[in-house]
């Protein structure tokens, strides 16, 4: 009862502690509610990118000295805003001035100023990057406030905005759910939202289809695209002679980068005016011969169906960044397809095959939009592409120019003679051209006010372009799609692809007459297939990127080569036949141009690591085929009963499983050499480990016996630190591979210049490319070694010579790796033991884009050395590209693993002594500065 009695009294006291309070806080809102008026504006909404004027007004209902007034924004005295002058100081002049004093309007108490907010990063154009990660911490609601020297205080809220039209990713969808309201209560417009997946940190990629009716968007997805991809022919026919009747094409609009931020914002623009309005009028034209267009919505949504892709890039939106979490320019990622995001957004370009397709982009030198400059990829059909897309491009500069201050626009393909290419299908747009769009990528040149309003003018130019050209344009994207179904290699295409003198080259055929190949084969018998795995990952690429991919339903001989039951097909007479070669043939040594603007190698086989097999024999797979519709990939399989089994190191998803097994305290040995059926470098476990633990991955297995005689080292969990780039340390990731500070590292991986000397004793250092090369030869620990290169960002496929080493195992003798550093090691000392060799053949460069490759030929690729506590390996070619040279995963597994084996076999390698180190650490500091640009 006393508990009770003491608990009730604590609780009266609180009660009336808080009740108290609570009348304080009332009292002092209340007083100074009685101290507050309205401070009414002629605007509340202000920008950073444009300077602008806002008169004020308040009645304090008495009479006081103006000359004490005080102006406060955001709760600070206006002297104490000032405007940006560099880094991230504000000391320059004041961004908010008062250009008209308080003054009392004819006798009244009410008092009126005028304001004018000026531009706080002293430019209209906020692109400059060290603004551009700086400028959104401005945006939001602020008080402005007149304060009055008894305390009487004038407010009203307003807001900063970058410009007007700016959202944050979280004011997105909230901003479409609008629009969706507003639409439903004002016509009958279909409007769908999907997320078309998750990012990295599980944010939605937004995506809005804008269409007449849901009837016009089954027409399309049902009727219209499935007759255009299988018999085009039968579309044509009917265009030309006018029984096609009603149907609409896809227009789709994009970003990708989003720190380029009207990419973004003119979509949703775009989208109001489309869904919202009923007409929607702007000018159009140039050199004073502007013209108002008025575009009656319901008659556009006769002809398009609108496709809105907000940003590709959720992540980045937020973050304020052009890469995705993952430190991944998705822009470079659309071949590829490493990313989640480029993975969803590519699979639904496949699924519309859109008629054109605009990417929203900033900033360059001017008002850009393209086509571009050659090299052209010879996989496009360009005789059809080229004149059309020349065209929109007019009609969206003229639209952009007419409707923003800027002047001028320009054509790459026009106004540049290299250097703006579309050699690669990296982009966004140049993707979608091979699903026989018309691709552009649009540049605005600042981030500005003006550049949102040009890019709002380019997207409507485009709609009027393709709503008053449909049909030709429609007619030319179905001969695209006949060109592959009948497998013609047209002759009208060679004028566009040229040599660096501006000569025809036409597409380079060498002795064939076509081309394109007739087939490839993906075989999936171990006899054929070097890695399975990769081969399975291949078909499910090509299937979500609609290609058309069959399998063998029994053996079939083709040129003397037996095609097992399985095989996987890809018949090159079909309407994508472009995407699919330009992922699987060898590529173009474009050596010969003086500039490029991004690497252009692709060739998934040789990334990758798989078998295929290029055939030219018209029909050859035409009877006992299956078409694929989905393909479930393999996982290992465990053969024998004995204790023991040997993984062989023939793929990346076998390390994945090897750490897994570390992860969990299971025991691993490495073969250091090759003897009884085991490979140098092959993994032993435990039959029970895998079995517990392999579940989920690809592996090749075969029974272990008893062999004393086989020399194996157990290795452990390794401690792996990265120094460099995201993509190699996502590349370690994807592996499996715990990422620790370099200080408590087993192995540092590095693709960067940052080499230190002192932290590499009890270590293993693997330098990957030119800065890692130059940070090693600047510190001296290597008397004898030394390279040469011609410039960072030289790309090629080439062939190598590969030697026999436990650094090296998995891979043959003969190679086909990548590098994008245009490096090669020129020698090394005696101690070393080279691990590969660029050929020494006539023919070793493949493909790609390396002037001065010549000089590589029979050159030293990389090499290793042991001292006594520590190992230095270098590579003067890429291992992790952007996440796609997968291939070469297993040089750096290798690397590590060898980190942690048999201490004991380490012993007495080396002649650096311990109090050599630090002499030598001193001249690491050096930095490779002009070793070229940031391929990035």
């Amino acid at each position: 009862m006393r508990k009770h009695f003491i608990r009730w009294t604590i609780l009266l006291m609180m009660l009336s502690i808080l009740t108290q309070v609570s009348s304080s806080v009332f009292a002092n809102e209340a007083a100074e509610q009685d101290n507050v008026v309205e401070l009414e504006v002629s605007r509340d909404l202000f920008s950073l990118t444009e300077a602008r004027t806002v008169e004020v007004q308040a009645d304090f209902g008495e009479t006081i000295d103006l000359s004490q007034l005080e102006f406060q924004f955001g709760g600070k005295s206006l002297s104490e805003w000032r405007k940006w002058t560099s880094g991230t100081h504000f000391n320059g002049d004041p961004f908010i001035t008062v250009i008209e004093e308080p003054h009392y309007i004819d006798g009244t108490t009410t008092i009126a100023a005028t304001l004018e907010f000026g531009l706080l990063f002293n430019s209209d154009n906020l692109s400059n990057r060290t603004i551009r990660t700086q400028y959104q911490q401005f945006i939001g609601d602020y008080e402005l406030a007149l304060l009055s020297p008894d305390g009487m205080k004038a407010k009203a809220t307003v807001k900063l905005n970058v410009y007007d039209e700016f959202r944050f990713y979280d004011q997105l969808k909230p901003e479409i759910d609008q629009i969706f309201e507003q639409a439903s209560a004002s016509n009958d417009r279909y409007l769908e939202y999907q997320s078309l997946g998750k990012s990295v940190q599980g944010r939605d990629l937004h995506f809005v289809i804008l269409a007449r009716d849901k009837e016009a968007v089954d027409k399309y997805l049902n009727e219209t695209l499935p007759a255009a991809l299988e018999n085009p022919e039968s579309l044509i026919e009917k265009l030309e002679n006018g029984t096609m009747g009603d149907y609409q094409v896809p227009v789709w609009i994009n970003n990708i980068h989003p720190d380029e931020v009207e990419g973004v914002d003119a979509q949703v623009e775009l989208l109001k005016k489309f869904a919202l309005e009923d007409e929607v009028t702007f000018k159009t034209g140039e050199n004073g011969q502007e013209e108002t267009v008025s575009l009656n919505v319901d008659e556009v949504l006769d002809e398009v169906i609108f496709l809105y892709m907000f940003t590709n890039n959720p992540d980045g939106r937020v973050a304020n960044t052009r890469a995705n979490a993952n430190g991944f320019d998705l822009n470079r990622d659309n071949h590829y397809q490493t990313q989640i995001e480029t993975q969803e957004v590519t699979q639904e370009i496949a699924k519309w095959s859109p008629l054109s397709f605009l990417d929203m982009h900033g900033y360059v030198g001017g008002f850009l939009i393209e086509p571009t400059t050659p090299p052209h990829n010879p996989n496009f059909e360009y005789d059809l592409l080229y004149n059309n897309m020349i065209e929109q491009a007019h009609a969206m500069g003229q639209a952009g120019i007419a409707n923003s201050a800027y002047n001028s626009y320009l054509i790459p393909a026009l106004d540049y003679k290299d250097g703006w290419d579309d050699m690669t299908p990296a982009y966004t747009a140049m993707y979608a051209m091979l699903h026989g769009s018309f691709g552009h990528t649009i540049e605005v040149p600042a981030l500005s006010q003006e550049g949102l309003r040009a890019m709002v003018g380019a997207g409507l130019g485009a709609v009027l372009y393709v709503t008053e050209n449909k049909d030709q344009l429609y007619k030319d994207q179905l001969e695209i799609f006949k060109r592959g179904i009948n497998g013609e290699d047209n002759r009208a295409v060679d004028p566009y692809f040229v040599n660096a003198l501006g000569e025809e080259i036409g597409r380079i055929r060498g002795e064939n007459e076509n081309f394109f190949p007739d087939y490839y084969a993906i075989p999936t018998d171990e006899n054929e297939q070097k890695n399975n795995l990769e081969a399975y990952k291949m078909v499910e690429y090509l299937l979500r990127n609609g290609v058309k991919v069959e399998q063998t339903t029994k053996n079939i001989k083709v040129n003397g080569v037996l095609y097992p039951k399985g095989t996987f097909v890809i018949p090159m007479n079909q309407a994508k036949r472009g995407l699919a070669n330009a992922m699987l043939y060898k590529g173009e040594d474009v050596s010969d141009w003086g500039a490029m603007y991004d690497p252009v190698v692709v060739n998934f086989p040789a990334l990758r690591g798989f078998d295929i097999h290029e055939i030219r024999q018209p029909g050859a797979f035409e009877q006992n085929m299956k078409e694929v519709e989905s393909v479930t990939l393999p996982t290992g399989k465990i053969e024998g009963n004995a204790p023991k089994q040997v993984l062989s190191n023939s793929n990346n998803d076998t390390i994945k499983l090897v750490n897994e097994l570390l992860e969990n305290g299971a025991v691993v040995e490495r073969a250091i050499e090759t003897k009884a059926g085991v490979a140098k470098g092959d993994y032993i476990v435990s039959t029970k480990d895998l079995k517990a633990y392999g579940k989920n991955y690809y592996f090749e297995a075969r029974p272990f016996g008893s062999s004393n005689s086989l020399k194996t080292e157990q290795i452990t969990q390794p401690k792996v630190a990265v120094t460099g780039s995201s993509q190699l340390k996502y590349s370690l990731q994807e592996l499996g591979f715990t990422l620790v500070n370099p200080a408590d590292a087993d192995v540092i991986i590095s693709d960067n210049s940052s080499f230190n000397a002192d932290l590499l004793p009890g270590k293993s250092y693997v330098g990957i490319g030119v800065n890692a090369l130059n940070a090693v030869k600047n510190s001296e620990l290597l008397p004898g070694y030394d390279f040469d290169y011609t410039r960072n960002g030289h790309e090629g496929l080439v062939k190598a010579k590969v030697n026999d080493h436990i650094l090296t195992s998995g891979y043959e003798t003969d190679e086909l790796l990548y590098t994008a550093y245009g490096a090669w090691i020129t020698s090394v000392s005696e101690d070393a033991e080279v691990l590969a060799t660029f050929s020494n053949s006539d023919d070793f460069y493949v493909s790609g884009w390396w002037p001065g490759h010549e000089n590589a030929k029979g050159q030293i690729m990389a090499f290793t050395q042991d001292f006594e506590d520590a190992t230095i390996t270098l590579f003067a070619n890429d291992l992790a590209f952007r996440g796609h040279t997968q291939y070469s995963y297993r040089f750096l597994a290798n690397s590590i693993y060898d980190s942690v084996g048999s201490e004991a076999e380490k012993k007495g390698k080396g002649k650096v002594k311990d109090k050599e180190w630090k002499t030598q650490s001193n001249k690491v500091e050096k930095s490779f500065f002009e070793i070229g640009r940031d391929r990035d």
